[in-house]
């Protein structure tokens, strides 16, 4: 009866646990195969030259878009965002072509979506706001590819990266609320204007403590290994890093073993049962006969 019992109680629970492995080897492998949403092109590929109307363009969306929570001359006087003026055109750059902002809500939380600008009007806001004060951070320069080292860029991204985006580039949460946003789908100018700016709680990398010569490291190990990985392991479950693999090989380890105790306990509980029948119908006609 115990046996019985005991069988009874571990088919739901191995198939709960399989079920949640499945689940989540699923979720993982979406999120692996999903689609970035950020547009692939650098704008520092466009090569359009700072002009007026370019200026005007961005001055007249900047006033359309942006100044009801950073004012009409981005300098933060509404209380609701905060100044932008000196900050540089690669941070607006950023902010816009990551589709950070708008903001669906000034109080949310910047997440990763699809830009609400096109790339070339994503270059006339950032102008216009880097000609209201000159400095801060640039646009993206052109990334040497050729001339990175994709070994130092993976020992620079584990010592500098890896803490808050995770070794797979998946980001993490943070304190506070906040979460360090997942690196897939990124461009080379992205992470550049990321590292020289410091958006939210990251800290900015000045080309003292990240060479140039650096950073294109890192840039080709995030845009090449981390957008492309290799999973020599086998499957990647999404980069969602040791925990989460960690668990769905503990979940389908225990699930499978415990189908197999019920299969092995079950064939044995039917041979023992088989037996005792055999036995009792030999003895019959020898009782009989006596």
């Amino acid at each position: 009866m115990g046996l019985r019992l005991l069988r009874i109680l571990l088919i739901p629970f191995a198939a709960v646990v399989m079920a949640a492995s499945i689940g989540i080897l699923v979720i993982g492998r979406t999120r692996a195969s999903s689609p970035t949403t950020t547009p692939q092109m650098s704008l520092t590929a466009l090569g359009t030259p700072s002009t007026k109307a370019q200026i005007s363009q961005g001055y007249t969306l900047f006033q359309q878009h942006c100044s009801f929570c950073h004012g009409t001359q981005a300098d933060g006087t509404t209380g609701i965002a905060p100044n932008l003026q000196g900050l540089g055109p690669g941070v607006v750059d950023l902010w816009l072509s990551t589709g950070w902002m708008p903001l669906k809500t000034p109080s949310a939380q910047p997440e990763n979506k699809q830009p609400s600008f096109s790339p070339a009007h994503i270059r006339d806001i950032a102008m216009w706001v880097a000609s209201l004060r000159p400095g801060g951070v640039p646009f993206a320069p052109t990334i040497d590819m050729q001339q990175a080292d994709l070994a130092k860029g993976f020992s620079l991204f584990t010592l500098n990266c890896a803490p808050c985006h995770t070794i797979t580039g998946a980001g993490d949460a943070l304190t506070q609320g906040y979460h360090a946003p997942p690196l897939h789908g990124v461009t080379a100018a992205m992470v550049w204007e990321a590292a020289r700016s410091g958006p939210q709680n990251m800290p900015q990398f000045s080309p003292r403590n990240i060479t140039p010569s650096q950073l294109n490291d890192i840039i080709k190990y995030v845009t090449q290994r981390i957008e492309h990985p290799t999973n020599p392991g086998g499957i990647g479950l999404g980069g969602v890093g040791p925990v989460a693999e960690g668990f769905v090989g503990l979940f389908v380890g225990v699930g499978a073993c415990l189908l197999g105790a019920y299969w092995v306990g079950d064939r044995t509980e039917r041979e023992e049962e088989e037996g005792h029948s055999g036995h009792g119908s030999d003895s019959s006609p020898e009782g009989a006969h006596a």
